[in-house]
């Protein structure tokens, strides 16, 4: 199985340029069972990126444009009348899938937000009474637009710690992002279409591999005490739960997979830390009019805890 990811990773890494760390981080978060924010500005290649996810997994891919006037029919599926039939059946919707896109989740209202944020959390949704089961694999990615607020519904910070990761999609390096315009220009990706090497079972199997990644105790209490000190932090209002440290804990368990480890070092875990953390944690108001970032105020805590050898 180790053998196949690795060449799903450098063939992620060779259609979507300059954003290594964060396909990683991408992978790791499907591989861990976890659900992904994305934020970025609009032509940075946030669609691309989990189209392509998904087909070199071999799963079903849909894509939700949100809107103000989205309903939670839209996302779940609602009962519709067979006249022919003479009777009332299911019709599903997009949320009934393994990748789903949710694109620019914040610019609708908090009930239809509420919809998709149940499916994540519980697996399955109810149409007119009845529960049905969502696929085994359901990976959400949710993308928000940084730069434009108005007309948008603010995730509540409840509803935010539903992800496992927040991501930041900047622009690439300057060779990088000519790379980029010269293969689109050419049509290079046209000719080279992605086709799946993983498929849904397999990822299943890996999903188990993962869960027998070693965490040691050292690494564990390593985890509480990041967790605990934005508890503690006079800069923060608002610190992480139990489920940030869960978060962290399986995060690392997939990225030390993915770097060919059966154990999880102190290292994976500053690393998970940061993108696990900065959607869950809320800035006091004295921290905000400084100017200081949640990125800033994670790696001081980070670096503040004693490495366990």
């Amino acid at each position: 199985m180790r053998t196949e990811l690795t060449s799903l990773l450098d063939k992620y890494e060779q259609r979507i340029l300059g954003q290594n760390k964060n396909l990683r981080l991408l992978l790791s978060a499907i591989l861990a069972g976890g659900h992904v924010l994305i934020e970025g500005v609009p032509g940075t290649g946030k669609t691309q990126m989990v189209r392509t996810l998904a087909t070199l997994l071999g799963g079903d891919f849909n894509r939700i444009q949100f809107t103000p006037d989205l309903l939670p029919s839209d996302i779940t599926g609602s009962m519709i009348y067979n006249m022919k039939e003479g009777s009332f059946e299911t019709l599903k919707g997009p949320v009934f899938t393994n990748i789903l896109l949710a694109d620019e989740i914040n610019r609708t209202p908090a009930k239809t937000q509420a919809a998709l944020l149940e499916a994540m959390e519980e697996k399955q949704v109810t149409i007119q009474g009845k529960t049905y089961k969502l696929p085994e694999v359901f990976f959400v990615v949710a993308t928000q637009n940084p730069i434009e607020f108005e007309g948008t519904y603010r995730l509540p910070e409840a509803q935010q710690d539903r992800f496992l990761f927040k991501l930041y999609i900047d622009f690439p390096a300057f060779d990088e992002e000519k790379n980029v315009v010269k293969q689109v220009v050419e049509q290079v990706f046209e000719n080279h279409t992605s086709s799946n090497v993983l498929d849904v079972n397999s990822l299943l199997s890996i999903r188990k591999e993962i869960e027998k990644v070693t965490l040691g105790e050292g690494v564990l209490d390593y985890i509480m005490q990041i967790v605990r000190k934005t508890r503690e932090s006079e800069t923060i209002r608002f610190g992480a739960s139990t489920r940030a440290a869960i978060s962290i804990a399986k995060a690392a368990q997939a990225w030390a997979y993915l770097a060919g480890r059966d154990y999880v070092t102190p290292d994976d875990i500053k690393l998970v830390s940061k993108p696990a953390l900065r959607h869950r944690i809320q800035l006091s108001p004295h921290a905000e009019l400084e100017g200081i970032t949640i990125d800033e105020i994670i790696e001081e805590l980070v670096g503040s805890v004693p490495v366990p050898r």
